[in-house]
């Protein structure tokens, strides 16, 4: 498991890691299997674990007061998941994390990152990479979210990541988006009709 975390860091920092700073970074992560409607976090605990996804799905959501699921994100083989604030504040958690798929794991904590940061350059080099990265991407879901019509919003999933049409229910597809399940499918339909 641990050499699917050696080629994602490679890949991303366009670095090879060495054997012995590889030996920090798998002394940091274990591996774990989270079964489908297993979860990795709930609302109202703190977050201990960040996750890479090594196979499966998995989905972040918080419940509104209506009970309604809003799915904030999604992640698959090689994607991250955890409630960033949580994790790095210690607060309680407002997001639930679960498993879509069986899905295997490595799984790290805080005091591990911290300890791995110090001893791995490439792999503080990875954490300052993928915070870029998630800052853009947040920025695009924000304006996704303020901006785009119900299809565009689609489009723009189908653009960047047409996976999540095969992984992920149309349910969950639709809270993803901010539309009805209706409308997601009304979408679909006129989309493949063209």
């Amino acid at each position: 498991m641990h050499e699917s975390l050696r080629a994602y860091i490679n890949t991303k920092t366009g670095s090879e890691i060495g054997d012995a700073e590889f030996k920090h970074v798998t002394d940091a992560f274990s591996a774990k299997v989270i079964k489908k409607k297993q979860f990795l976090s709930h609302e109202g605990s703190i977050c201990r674990y960040m996750a890479f996804i090594v196979r499966g799905a998995m989905r972040q959501y918080i419940i509104n007061s209506k009970g309604v699921e809003n799915v904030v994100r999604f992640g698959i083989e090689n994607w991250w998941m955890s409630d960033r604030d949580s994790f790095s504040n210690l607060t309680l958690s407002k997001y639930n994390i679960d498993a879509v798929e069986d899905t295997e794991v490595l799984v790290t904590t805080k005091e591990e990152i911290s300890i791995l940061m110090d001893r791995s350059p490439v792999f503080f080099k990875l954490a300052h990479i993928l915070d870029e990265k998630n800052f853009i991407a947040t920025q695009s879901r924000i304006e996704a979210n303020i901006s785009y019509t119900a299809e565009e919003k689609f489009q723009q999933l189908m653009k960047h990541h047409p996976e999540f049409i095969k992984r992920f229910p149309q349910t969950m597809l639709a809270s993803y988006l901010g539309i009805t399940p209706e409308t997601l499918s009304r979408i679909r339909k006129q989309l493949l009709s063209k």
